[in-house]
């Protein structure tokens, strides 16, 4: 079955989706997924179930307390799935990927000293910069940003290996930037990294929507991501190698856990949220599902394949479907004379980065091109969105770029609109 097909299907799980903009009396096209992406009713219900009948704190001796105990036990095994690996345990729920790195950072650089160093990139969002940056001062270690090429806006792979050394502790850097898109090769950075005695951080919070996340394949040894942007709620999810995660010194109480996963996660959890992030996961595990679905009711009915299978299904075709439409999208904004494009756009290079694309405008600055963008129906953000050094990287710290973000409910239809709105756009 092709992606295509199913994209209606999907698309009617949205409530959002059927917003109509005042000005045009057309659906809102949102393509502002990169900062928080829309969510479908089955994790509206799950939030809601939970509140209105599991409500309570863990660890009691009645019903409710026990169902919520249930349900963290079925999230983390969801988790588990989610980044490929085989103990729950492993696996974090937290506020969010910027308050969760803040905290590990700390932990983590109780074990580093002076003269240490800690790599970090200008490809990364912030969150994935500045908790290292803080960490290291505090321990005395030195911190080095690895730089980008600046004519396809990737990470300068030989600035990396030339910043690598016997002292340094730790990498931290993207899976794909939350900027312009592009992706990194993990598994041969992480390898470099290793060679040297040190450990990987990565941030996979923009690669999470698109491609499907794979900590074994990749042999880094930590890696967020957060659920708001894979059509969950607003919590963040860590995974580490549970004999690092057990050995770290965790900031906790007393009374807390001394293991994992309880050990990381400090105060009470929010449950409810929890429970969305686990219907988010098996929201986009279903899309494999109905992948594979028979074609017709005289077709052999299809054994549901265990839940990781289906995500890897989901992910499979959903980067195929974002790829065609990223292609579009890219050139049909490279042949406008008043626009430019940052970041890779030849066609055969798609596959070295996700559906999220920044541009900028001839003499009208981010803020007001997403403004008339927004009176036409179209969401889009502007400015750094907090990727400050790949924007100064790229001299656009005066006016920020926009931001267009393609997911798997946008369809052809909306990306023709998107173009011909800029195309439109003029002094």
């Amino acid at each position: 079955m092709h992606f295509e097909t199913i994209v209606p299907q999907l698309r009617i799980q949205f409530p959002s989706l059927s917003r109509v903009d005042p000005n045009t009396g057309k659906p809102v096209i949102y393509l502002d997924g990169p900062a928080g992406s829309q969510v479908p009713n089955v994790v509206i219900d799950a939030i809601s179930d939970y509140y209105r009948y599991h409500n309570a704190n863990s660890a009691g001796m009645f019903p409710t307390s026990q169902e919520t105990v249930a349900l963290m036990t079925d999230a983390h095994r969801a988790a588990a799935d989610w980044f490929g690996v085989d103990q729950p345990q492993e696996c974090i729920f937290g506020a969010n990927m910027t308050t969760m790195t803040l905290a590990f950072s700390r932990a983590l650089a109780r074990s580093w000293k002076p003269g240490d160093r800690i790599l970090v990139t200008q490809l990364d969002h912030d969150g994935n910069v500045t908790p290292w940056t803080l960490a290291a001062r505090d321990a005395g270690a030195e911190v080095v940003q690895v730089k980008v090429n600046l004519d396809d806006a990737t990470l300068d792979e030989a600035d990396f290996a030339a910043k690598l050394n016997d002292r340094t502790k730790l990498v931290a850097f993207t899976a794909a930037s939350n900027s312009v898109g592009s992706t990194t090769p993990i598994a041969k950075l992480t390898q470099m990294a290793h060679a040297v005695g040190a450990e990987v951080y990565i941030d996979a919070v923009h690669w999470a929507p698109h491609r499907l996340i794979d900590v074994r394949a990749w042999d880094v040894d930590y890696c967020i991501c957060s659920a708001y942007k894979f059509f969950g709620p607003h919590i963040g999810m860590l995974w580490g190698r549970l004999e690092r995660l057990e050995e770290i010194i965790a900031y906790k109480l007393r009374p807390s856990p001394a293991h994992c996963p309880g050990k990381w996660m400090t105060g009470t959890q929010n449950f409810a949220a929890i429970a969305g992030v686990k219907a988010a996961i098996d929201y986009i595990a279903s899309i494999g599902e109905l992948l594979a679905k028979p074609k017709s009711k005289d077709s052999a009915s299809t054994t549901s394949q265990p839940r990781r299978a289906r995500l890897a299904a989901a992910f499979e075709a959903i980067e195929k479907y974002e790829t065609r439409l990223v292609d579009k999208l890219l050139q049909g904004l490279v042949a406008m004379p008043h626009v430019r494009v940052f970041g890779i756009t030849q066609s055969e290079r798609l596959h070295h980065r996700v559906p999220t694309v920044v541009f900028a405008v001839n003499k009208i600055g981010s803020a007001e091109v997403a403004t008339r963008l927004a009176n036409r129906g179209i969401y889009c953000w502007h400015g750094h969105y907090y990727a400050v050094d790949i924007c100064e990287a790229l001299g656009q710290t005066s006016q920020g770029m926009v931001r267009l973000g393609i997911l798997h409910t946008t369809t052809e239809d909306e990306i023709d609109r998107t173009l011909e709105e800029i195309g439109n756009l003029r002094v």
